[in-house]
């Protein structure tokens, strides 16, 4: 991503918005369903992120704060098509678990932001993208850490994060078409 959003501001935001969603799974809710609808509103995320307080969603603090801006990069970015795609994760200055954690939170929100954004038409789901969402649902159940060496799972995370930042924009491309061909109303939920 160009402009580095900072993983705690993120965090910050959700929880003065009353948010018990972790800033990674947050982010991987609003990518899954930026991949799978045409029209995805940074209020209709809000309210996904924030259900027990609906009147947060119009504060005015979230919707220009770190928030916004997280919504605003991962929609521009995925449109730009240029591969700079990176998931919200626990900075590396966090232990192995925390970034570890982070990432299949990361996973389990993509999924979720996908599959609540509407159904797909039978058939309208190119084989390697249901490839990719399993495999997301594998990294969903990532935890815990400590079987390996420190070094070995380092590089195993590295593999991870770097396959799901490809496979997320590989998901986004594939699915142009069947965006493009939904109607306002499917788009908009």
């Amino acid at each position: 991503m160009s402009a580095t959003i900072d993983y705690d501001e993120v965090a910050q935001a959700l929880s003065v918005g009353g948010s018990a969603v972790l800033a990674s799974e947050a982010h991987g809710c609003l990518v899954g369903a930026l991949c799978a609808r045409r029209v995805y509103l940074p209020a209709e995320w809000l309210e996904e992120l924030l259900p027990e307080a609906p009147d947060a969603a119009a504060d005015p603090k979230l919707a220009t704060g770190p928030l916004q801006a997280l919504y605003e990069q991962s929609r521009t970015v995925l449109d730009a098509r240029d591969m700079e795609f990176e998931p919200l994760l626990p900075p590396d200055a966090a232990g192995l678990q925390e970034r570890v954690e982070g990432l299949g939170a990361w996973a389990q929100g993509f999924l979720y932001g996908f599959g609540a954004a509407g159904p797909f038409p039978r058939g309208a789901m190119p084989a390697d993208v249901a490839e990719v969402l399993s495999d997301f649902a594998e990294v969903s159940k990532a935890g815990n850490v400590g079987a390996e060496s420190a070094e070995v799972e380092e590089t195993a995370l590295a593999e991870l994060v770097e396959y799901v930042r490809v496979g997320v924009q590989l998901i986004y491309d594939e699915l142009a078409d069947v965006r493009a061909a939904q109607t306002a109303s499917i788009a908009k939920h």
